[in-house]
């Protein structure tokens, strides 16, 4: 029976490991080109969650790894996170990243796009350290499959005729695929047999999707405060999120095509009326079931390995990936 962890508790586990891998992007981020170094501490050094990288510190814990090249592999996970940051926030003319003006907006879009060009490429500087061939290949195939995604998202953009295998694929690919790399990447390092590395795979995947649903949940219930950024970012993109494409299943004909209308135009001043449409429906409590569904898959998957203390924090992350509020 896995015990609950406070987020303290799990960060708690793996604090030096954190602050080695803190250092380790602080050296990495050096650079001969000053334009570089100060966008890559602007965009990375001042946090985040850093969800990814805990991640795979956990999952080293989990598989008892002990090695060195588990705080590089943490390094490589959170530079590529970054990477795909600083390129997102230019495809969708974001202008607020945690809280502040996002990079593209503070430096614009030629640097944010070239650097992040430079994180992908300093991430893959750090897997050829680990010497693990395996390692390389599946962080590959992983970037390709995010960077698919994100093709994938372009293509559905203003399009209320997206279902939710579409969703779902898009969500798996662009978001899931770094999680289950993060986790993955422990089971490579250790050593240990395909099938409970790719058990790890499965966790991370899972608890990814569970996790950008959460997150397009929040972008019509959350605090702006909280999640740094502002509402109906989504809706302004058009990206046609869970919540949107259950709603269109069960509003009336007027209803949904109000929200077909919104969808296409990318109507950022509609959020209210939005909100309004997915209220008269079940569209933000079925959003939040399949979110759930999702995680509980992800600790079910880790059932096979012994149980301690980063396996409560690993079970932990999923339950709480459902409770968030940013």
């Amino acid at each position: 029976m896995s015990k609950r962890l406070s987020d303290e508790a799990i960060r708690q586990l793996v604090q030096q490991d954190m602050q080695a891998t803190e250092a380790l992007m602080r050296a990495e981020m050096q650079s001969e080109v000053p334009l570089a170094e100060l966008v890559m501490q602007y965009a990375i050094g001042d946090g985040g969650k850093r969800f990814r990288p805990l991640l795979t510190l956990l999952s080293c814990g989990l598989c008892d790894y002990r090695g060195e090249h588990a705080i590089t592999a943490a390094a490589f996970i959170e530079f590529i996170h970054n990477a795909t940051l600083l390129h997102d926030d230019v495809v969708d003319e974001s202008a607020l990243r945690r809280g502040k003006p996002s990079a593209n907006i503070a430096f614009g879009n030629a640097a944010s796009v070239l650097v992040g060009d430079f994180l992908y490429t300093r991430a893959f500087q750090l897997m050829v350290r680990t010497g693990n061939s395996a390692v390389i290949a599946m962080m590959a195939d992983a970037v390709n499959l995010i960077a698919a995604g994100e093709v994938m998202q372009l293509g559905n953009m203003h399009d209320p005729d997206v279902d939710e295998p579409r969703y779902y694929r898009v969500i798996e690919l662009k978001t899931a695929v770094l999680f289950a790399a993060a986790c993955k990447t422990a089971g490579l390092l250790a050593g240990l047999p395909e099938a409970a590395s790719e058990q790890l795979a499965v966790y991370g995947r899972k608890l990814g999707m569970a996790f950008q649903i959460m997150d397009d949940l929040l972008d019509y219930t959350g605090d702006e405060a909280l999640i740094g950024k502002s509402l109906g970012d989504d809706l302004a993109e058009g990206k046609p999120t869970l919540p949107l494409i259950r709603a269109q299943q069960q509003l009336p004909a007027a209803g949904k095509q109000r929200l077909r209308d919104i969808i296409e135009a990318g109507d950022r001043e509609a959020i209210g009326e939005v909100i309004a449409l997915l209220q008269a429906t079940d569209a933000l409590p079925y959003s939040r079931q399949a979110a759930e569904r999702l995680a509980h898959e992800a600790v079910q998957a880790l059932t096979a390995f012994p149980d301690s203390a980063y396996k409560d924090a690993l079970f932990s992350l999923a339950q709480r990936t459902t409770e968030r509020e940013r």
